[in-house]
């Protein structure tokens, strides 16, 4: 496993910590004119940095919805707080991923301090319309943008205009995220107004993932009505960059999903490669080989820094261009 340079600087959070609400880390402003319900999230993982940035940056800015609400959640500041470039993996999460806790059977349980603060939250995601979820990766790669199955959320990628790659995925083996819980899981027949869309922004330690979070919340902001393009660019002026110069669907078909923490790739992918040959291997998990399904199969988001049983390390994806 390689050594990567983290060269993004942790931000000083002391200013916005306490919120305005009656949980930690929690900001909420009311237009007090009918609008979506909109949040935007960030520190689900303690060293996913670029999305804390962005929520501090909308709050020093003074921005306020000029129609509904806007809710900026940081999320996991227990584990922000044990945060070392030197060791940034080791702050990924407290006891366990708050990423994979998002059903009411394992908040409820409260046994980790990732189920009980996802309590705390969890009263701030079932009042939203819309949800922002703000990641960064584990290895240098283009930023993604991450569906689910929903079509809903796909046309919400394409009005957004990027990121270039957007992930259709059905979420992982080991736990619900945040992004599908609840009703944002359900079907667009059932689902109403609901939405939502986790970014994927970069390599957690690059300095350019911060300004994909930025990006991407304007973005997102304008396309759910709460504020004008020109309130946004007057408050975060220079957030806004070029649109991607076309999109691309990436089906996922299924994850491979690791044995223990001896899984290993064959060459040193990143993420995107189009992979030419059906049955081309291109890992080992505890002895099996691991070979594509079928031709130009892409690989979304490989990784072994997080391998261990039941983890997915890397997911197969078929690839088309939207229009």
């Amino acid at each position: 496993m390689t050594s990567l340079h983290f060269d993004l600087p942790a931000p000083q959070l002391s200013a916005v910590r306490a919120g305005n609400t009656d949980v930690e880390g929690v900001w909420h402003f009311d237009s007090g004119k009918p609008g979506r319900n909109v949040l935007i999230s960030a520190l689900i993982h303690g060293n996913e940095l670029c999305g804390a940035w962005a929520l501090k940056g909308m709050i020093e800015s003074g921005l306020r919805p000029e129609n509904g609400t806007l809710t900026l959640a940081f999320c996991n500041l227990a584990a922000f707080d044990t945060f070392d470039p030197a060791h940034h993996d080791a702050s990924r999460f407290v006891d366990q991923d708050m990423n994979r806790q998002w059903s009411d059977e394992r908040i409820d349980a409260g046994d980790t301090a990732e189920r009980r603060r996802a309590a705390m939250l969890r009263p701030f995601i079932q009042k939203a319309d819309w949800v922002l979820d703000l990641h960064s990766m584990h290895e240098p790669s283009a930023p993604l943008s991450l569906t689910g199955v929903q079509p809903r959320n796909l046309e919400l990628a394409r009005l957004m205009r990027a990121p270039e790659h957007i992930v259709i995925d059905a979420g992982h083996k080991d736990g619900t995220r945040m992004r599908d819980y609840g009703r944002f899981g359900l079907p667009d027949t059932q689902a109403g107004d609901s939405r939502t869309l986790l970014i994927e922004c970069g390599f957690h330690g690059d300095p350019q993932s911060r300004v994909v979070a930025q990006d991407m919340c304007v973005r997102f902001l304008e396309v759910s009505g709460i504020a004008t393009r020109a309130t946004l660019d007057a408050k975060l002026a220079g957030w806004r960059h070029a649109d991607a110069p076309r999109q691309w669907a990436l089906e996922v078909t299924g994850p491979v999903v690791a044995r223990s923490a001896n899984f290993r790739f064959t060459e040193p992918f990143t993420g995107l490669e189009v992979i030419a040959k059906a049955g081309t291997v291109i890992g080992d998990n505890d002895g099996e080989p691991v070979t594509t399904p079928y031709d130009d199969c892409v690989l979304v988001m490989p990784s072994t820094r997080q391998a261990r049983e039941g983890v997915t390390v890397v997911r197969f994806a078929r690839r088309r261009l939207l229009a």
